[in-house]
């Protein structure tokens, strides 16, 4: 029997909990981004999917999220942002004028800003002119546009057909008071929207709407912190171990409740914070009602004891085991489990916003087309179905209108391609119940992030968290007579303090220009448990728990997608991986005319930039050739030493590499060879894109080298001068490109 492709898309709905603990009146929360979110990115996406009734889709809405919807539609919330911006300009105080030049810019310009002129306008007179220059040269009327438009600009492409909308944009300009006031009445009349349109869907059966744990806490590390150690097993763990298992079911039971009231039905799916599982809380899970649960590939491949291997396109080779519901099977009952394809989630969530809208979604259904005939050839007596699962919110920041043309050209292409069918996750379980079975025993403890909890627990800073965490725990659980139901301020503050945001950004691998905020915002969660049981906050808690000045060294956090042009945007290259060069530090060159090197990846591409010191200029300071050379540790192949002149015999100079490309500074030319046998060097074709203006930026396309994205390599740099070495960097080190 000939059976469609199915397949899954789940839309995880998140923010973290940004109101403050105990606190009444204006500022209750810390930011604004649950109401801009909710304006740019909730309603759209289900209005979108509704012009095509034939596909179904699942969304999670978190419950933590849901609460603080509802704040801004009942007017119960007030960020900083909407307070200055609701604020007749002259009475705008010193304070907030700074507060507004500094962050009334938080988007992406590329999509949200430069497509508006007197936005953009404002944009680039700050970031040619400085802060300083603004403060000094704004009048009331260009803080008066500034604030409009940072409201203006995340309302949604789908809604500017709305006359007052439509009327803001073409004006485009000298908006006051009484438009600022009007603009938050239209934000707010969207998020009203939110809710009754995703349980309207989910009652007509094109949508199933899932729920997450209450704030959205990685349950097994709720259980015990030491399940850490399942995927690194010498982890640095926290000094006081978190195990609390008896905090699940609140969380479990919380959002069930909270979900009933707002869909009237029981949730079947849920989606665990961070995908992340263990055998520990499974039981919680089938006593608590839910049907099924999802996670990652890395999760299953950990399971299984297999490594999931992809062909040349990307696409798995072994289809018949990711593509598949599993029973998870424990003494308290069974629950399903669908595990998501990594590779087509990240294209959505970090590429395809780079690329032409209908070139992305065809890319995408010929990844399932190849799936589907896959699937015909191996003719199973079960269809497959493909889960693909990822953000529905940050990624569009980063498409051309929100992602509108993307979706609208996916959509159309799904609904004319018979070989493929958009499911819900329970529809496709009702019809084709899992028959793989995991005990439960069996079942790797990690995250979708690749398949570990490292990204939450294990650093230094995220470890002191836990310990702070753990100590106000304690201090709860000494206090018998605190209940839900006599002390609840206590519990909402635990509740928010366990989530998963916080850790997030502690310590290495993730930052923001708002770490600090995200610091004081966990602190302020875990004094409100001390406020609430009348015990003395401890000390530590008015400290924040590290630095947050801006890092020199630093590790990629993210795919990246520079437009390579040779201007250096800030913006594109913010969550690259960076690497001082010039002397900063005194440890490197200090007569290097290279100040600094970025480094970053995404599926089409490895990107890097150099900045040059003020007033270098190629063929003059700075040497006519740049050699880019690497090798791919851990994998059997040809290589060759560096074909240069003059190379001085030491490490890594006299490594043997894989690839070498040649750029000429002066024509931004490049010539690219391979290695052969015999320690030779073979002329191969390069798309490589260079550009030279304010820096050097490069991209080098995955396709040249014939290799995946998730291939690491090594890389040194070498300045030459007619083909004699002059000088390489970094000093003694290799420069690590590999996903993050």
């Amino acid at each position: 029997m000939s059976h469609p492709l199915y397949i899954a898309f789940i839309w995880h709905q998140h923010q973290p909990l940004y109101k403050l603990p105990n606190v009444r009146g204006s500022q209750n929360y810390r930011l604004p981004w649950v109401r801009l979110h909710g304006t740019k990115d909730y309603l759209d996406l289900v209005l979108l999917l509704e012009k095509y009734p034939q596909l179904h889709q699942t969304v999670n809405l978190v419950p933590s999220l849901i609460l603080q919807i509802e704040d801004y539609i009942a007017g119960k919330a007030m960020d900083p942002y909407l307070e200055a911006s609701l604020t007749p300009t002259e009475k705008l105080t010193l304070e907030q004028r700074e507060f507004i030049v500094h962050h009334f810019f938080d988007a992406n310009h590329h999509t949200l800003i430069d497509p508006h002129p007197r936005y953009a306008q404002l944009y680039n007179q700050r970031q040619e002119n400085g802060e300083s220059w603004c403060l000094a040269n704004w009048q009331l009327e260009d803080y008066s546009d500034l604030l409009a438009w940072h409201n203006l600009a995340w309302i949604d492409p789908l809604f500017w057909d709305d006359p007052e909308i439509a009327s803001w944009l073409q004006r485009g300009k000298d908006f006051d008071l009484r438009d600022r006031v009007n603009i938050y009445s239209k934000q707010r009349e969207i998020l009203s929207r939110i809710i009754p349109q995703h349980r309207k869907m989910q009652e007509a059966g094109q949508l199933e709407v899932t729920t997450t744990p209450y704030t959205h806490p990685i349950l097994p590390l709720l259980a015990d912190t030491n399940s850490g150690r399942v995927a690194v097993s010498n982890m640095a763990l926290p000094q006081a171990r978190f195990q609390w298992s008896e905090d699940i079911p609140r969380h479990l039971q919380k959002s069930w409740d909270l979900y009933i009231d707002r869909f009237g039905a029981s949730p079947k799916g849920l989606w665990p914070s961070e995908q992340s599982v263990s055998p520990e809380i499974l039981p919680h899970i089938i006593k608590q009602g839910f049907k099924w649960i999802c996670s990652d590939e890395a999760v299953l491949g950990w399971t299984l004891k297999h490594f999931f291997h992809r062909d040349g396109a990307g696409n798995v080779l072994e289809p018949q085991l990711l593509y598949r519901p599993y029973r998870l099977q424990t003494p308290e009952g069974d629950v399903a489990i669908v595990f998501r394809d990594h590779r087509l989630s990240d294209l959505i969530g970090f590429t395809y916003g780079s690329m032409a809208p209908k070139k992305a979604a065809a890319d995408l259904v010929g990844h399932l087309q190849a799936i589907a005939r896959m699937q015909r050839q191996q003719q199973p007596e079960q269809p497959w179905l493909v889960t693909i699962a990822l953000d529905g919110e940050n990624c569009w920041e980063f498409y051309q209108q929100d992602g509108k043309p993307f979706l609208e050209a996916l959509y159309q292409s799904l609904s004319n391609e018979p070989h493929l069918k958009l499911v819900t996750v329970s529809e496709f379980l009702e019809k084709h119940p899992a028959t793989a079975t995991i005990k439960s025993d069996n079942l790797h403890s990690g995250s979708w992030v690749d398949g570990s909890f490292t990204t939450w627990i294990g650093d230094p800073v995220k470890n002191r968290a836990w310990d702070y965490l753990t100590a106000a725990r304690q201090t709860l659980a000494n206090h018998p007579e605190a209940t839900e139901e006599t002390n609840p301020e206590a519990w909402e503050a635990l509740y928010a303090a366990e989530g998963s945001d916080w850790f997030w950004w502690f310590g290495e691998g993730h930052s923001s220009n708002q770490d600090a905020i995200f610091d004081q915002l966990f602190r302020e969660h875990l004094c409100g448990i001390y406020q609430a049981l009348k015990e003395p906050i401890p000390p530590y808690l008015y400290q924040p728990l590290e630095s947050h000045e801006a890092k020199s060294d630093s590790r990629p956090t993210s795919f990246i997608h520079p437009i390579v042009d040779g201007k250096g945007d800030e913006q594109d290259w913010d969550k690259a991986g960076r690497i001082e060069i010039g002397g900063s530090r005194g440890t490197m060159h200090n007569s290097s005319p290279i100040q600094r090197l970025w480094y970053g990846v995404d599926h089409l591409n490895f990107y890097l930039r150099l900045d040059f010191k003020s007033g270098i200029k190629p063929g003059h300071d700075l040497p006519t050739e740049l050699n880019l050379l690497w090798y791919y540790p851990g994998h059997t192949m040809h290589n060759s030493p560096i074909p240069l002149e003059k190379l001085p015999n030491t490490e890594p100079l006299n490594y043997l590499f894989h690839h070498h490309l040649e750029i000429n500074l002066l024509t931004q030319s490049v010539n690219f060879w391979e290695a052969t046998d015999n320690l030779q060097w073979c002329s191969r074709t390069s798309r490589a894109q260079v550009a030279i203006d304010k820096c050097l930026e490069l991209a080098v396309p995955w396709a040249d080298l014939q290799i995946p994205p998730d291939f690491a390599l090594q890389l040194v740099m070498v300045l030459a001068e007619e083909g004699s070495y002059q000088d390489y960097l970094p000093q003694n080190s290799l420069i690590p490109i590999e996903v993050p």
